[in-house]
């Protein structure tokens, strides 16, 4: 089985990817400007401060935009397709890249709400994604 292209955790983003092993969703929030950021970094996206915090999130939000693929753009993704790859506006505010799963591609539409689900690609590398509520 060829896997796909996995994360590589950094200091950055290495408590994210920590808590997705543990099936927890968690987004950064500004303790300065009290806003939630997506994708994790050093520094706020709105007020540049680096003082950042993990939050749970509610692992909510409805799909902001999608796209459904027919080919598989790595050897990785080949058992899987078609898949959706979705933009999903989360409840707390940010926007996150991810995969619509555990539904028809075609059913998927802007607009409808999702709710976070876990998928334990490795030992090592837990992804999340996305389901229809």
């Amino acid at each position: 089985m060829v896997l796909p292209p996995l994360p590589r955790p950094y200091q950055d983003t290495a408590a994210y990817w920590e808590a997705a092993k543990e099936h927890r969703f968690i987004i950064q929030q500004c303790k300065d400007c009290s806003e939630f950021q997506f994708y994790p970094r050093g520094v706020c996206s709105h007020c540049l401060s680096s003082n950042l915090d993990w939050r749970e999130a509610s692992g909510k939000g409805e799909i902001y935009s999608c796209s459904v693929n027919y080919r598989a753009p790595h050897p990785g993704f080949a058992d899987n397709t078609p898949f959706v790859l979705a933009i999903v506006a989360l409840e707390e505010g940010p926007r996150m890249m991810t995969n619509i799963v555990e539904c028809d591609p075609e059913s998927v539409k802007i607009g409808m709400a999702v709710t976070v689900v876990f998928d334990d690609v490795t030992d090592e590398v837990t992804l999340p994604k996305f389901k229809p509520v």
